[in-house]
């Protein structure tokens, strides 16, 4: 399946790179999604990223977050991080990525998440 690293603590304004990493089938094949759920919110969509590298950002990550892969990983490099960033944040395969948007629905592989807690 899917396995996320990376995660931990972080200071208001620092930075943090997630890993995403499949085990049983080819990674690079498919779109793959970055989600996030902070306590008592519902689960959300932050960024995905197609098998061309076509991108999409929710609004309240542009400017900050970057996602990109190479053959067997998928990368979610968070800068300027803020304590609102807080939450679990999991890797999912994404059918729904293209270029600009995304359309939930159909993530059939999931990971069990990591944590990102951002504090002073």
């Amino acid at each position: 399946q899917l396995v996320e690293s990376g995660g931990g603590l972080a200071q208001p304004g620092g930075s943090l790179r997630l890993s995403c990493t499949a085990s049983g089938f080819v990674l690079d094949y498919y779109k793959i999604g970055w989600f996030r759920q902070a306590p008592g919110k519902e689960r959300e969509v932050i960024t995905c990223i197609t098998s061309a590298r076509e991108k999409y950002y929710v609004d309240f990550v542009k400017g900050r977050f970057t996602i990109s892969r190479d053959n067997a990983t998928v990368y979610l490099q968070m800068n300027s991080l803020k304590p609102e960033d807080t939450a679990v944040y999991y890797c999912a395969t994404a059918p729904g990525c293209s270029d600009g948007h995304y359309f939930a629905g159909g993530n059939l592989y999931w990971g069990r998440g990591t944590q990102v807690t951002v504090s002073s």
